[in-house]
């Protein structure tokens, strides 16, 4: 293939080999070893929104899953197997769902269209925007009420996370992990905190989705 572009990805990676080996003569002994990250990171798929080029994150230091507009759907066996994995098995401290304004889901999400396979997907966001309507039909201003459905789609996505048995029963007997909400701002880099209080929204998720005090539960 004499594709430019592509042919680059490869000498852009013999480069990134090559100075790491010289910084840290053991850094790929060390790669190989078992992964031990600190963080899940449930992210967008969008190409402009790379978890850890916006962190500072290095490699074994966070289990990264990306979908379209970052939606947790218990429907969805890769990101609910991929939940179980991250604390189950690799027993992460944190787990983010981060999204972006700028999001072409979230977006697309808004607009009456027929968008064939990706009408069940986007339903996820809808459904966010029907349990915040008034809110969110309060809003006059389109780009205001874009950004506003963006952190409640992050919001809701963490809730989702939350209602799952294998979060709700490492949770209870080991204290972690926890969950937050991001959101990252393409226009000045800046990623915001949403602060969502993880405590308070456990003890009200389990009202309902109480999995955590069962002990064979699926992540569902």
């Amino acid at each position: 293939m004499n594709d430019p572009l592509y042919q680059n990805v490869f000498k852009n990676n013999a480069e990134w080999a090559a100075q790491k080996k010289k910084s840290n003569p053991d850094f790929f002994s060390h790669l190989a070893t078992q992964q031990t990250p600190e963080i899940l990171y449930i992210g967008c798929s969008d190409s402009r929104v790379s978890a850890e080029e916006m962190t500072g994150a290095q490699p074994g230091q966070m289990f990264v899953h990306r979908n379209i507009a970052n939606v947790v759907s218990n429907a969805d066996m890769n990101i609910m197997s991929v939940i179980e994995y991250a604390v189950a098995h690799l027993h992460v401290k944190h787990v983010v769902v981060c999204g972006h304004y700028g999001c072409g889901g979230v977006m697309a999400a808004l607009q009456p269209k027929d968008l064939g396979i990706l009408n069940p997907w986007l339903r996820n966001i809808r459904d966010v925007y029907r349990l915040h309507k008034k809110e969110l039909d309060a809003i006059i201003n389109d780009d205001q009420k874009y950004k506003r459905l963006v952190e409640l789609n992050t919001e809701e996505q963490c809730f989702n996370v939350i209602k799952t048995a294998v979060i709700q029963k490492h949770y209870l007997n080991h204290g972690y992990p926890k969950v937050h909400g991001w959101v990252f701002d393409l226009h000045n880099g800046s990623l915001i905190d949403l602060k969502i209080d993880f405590e308070a929204k456990l003890k009200t998720i389990q009202e309902l989705y109480d999995l955590g005090h069962f002990p064979n539960n699926s992540t569902n």
